[in-house]
């Protein structure tokens, strides 16, 4: 079975943000690791080479398939930052709707700038993803 490539790393979360980010995108990941410590009560971590997250979880799928995971995780993708979220129920798509500007995909969260977004509607989607991964796998500091 193939290994993950997304895996926890001892790079550091500064290098990757200097290397990566535009002034602007490093004092919005400044203001996103402030927030996702304050939720998930973790400190930043790299995995693989640029995505920035917070506690684990191990899962292991039907098909057997099983690994490790950030519990909360961002990155910058260019222009754009990330932060990947776990749909907790329907109030994450009312609450989607309150956000302010951004896309979302099946659980990527894209946006330009923190400052265009609603920061309690945001701690609340953060807080329930977070509580969902929980629920459903545990949580393990392991990475």
């Amino acid at each position: 079975m193939a290994k993950n490539k997304t895996r926890f790393t001892n790079a550091s979360v500064e290098a990757y943000l200097a290397a990566r980010g535009s002034e602007q995108q490093r004092a919005d990941c400044r203001k996103l690791i402030a927030l996702f410590r304050k939720v998930s009560r973790q400190s930043p971590r790299m995995w693989g080479p640029s995505i920035v997250g917070f506690g684990s979880y191990r899962y292991t799928y039907a098909s057997g398939h099983s690994g490790e995971a950030p519990l909360a995780a961002f990155a910058i993708r260019g222009r754009e930052l990330v932060i990947y979220l776990v749909p907790a129920s329907a109030e994450h798509r009312s609450l989607l709707s309150r956000l302010g500007r951004h896309k979302m995909g099946k659980s990527c969260l894209s946006f330009k700038r923190v400052g265009d977004l609603d920061r309690s509607v945001l701690e609340k989607l953060l807080s329930g993803s977070i509580a969902k991964l929980r629920r459903r796998w545990g949580q393990h500091n392991g990475g």
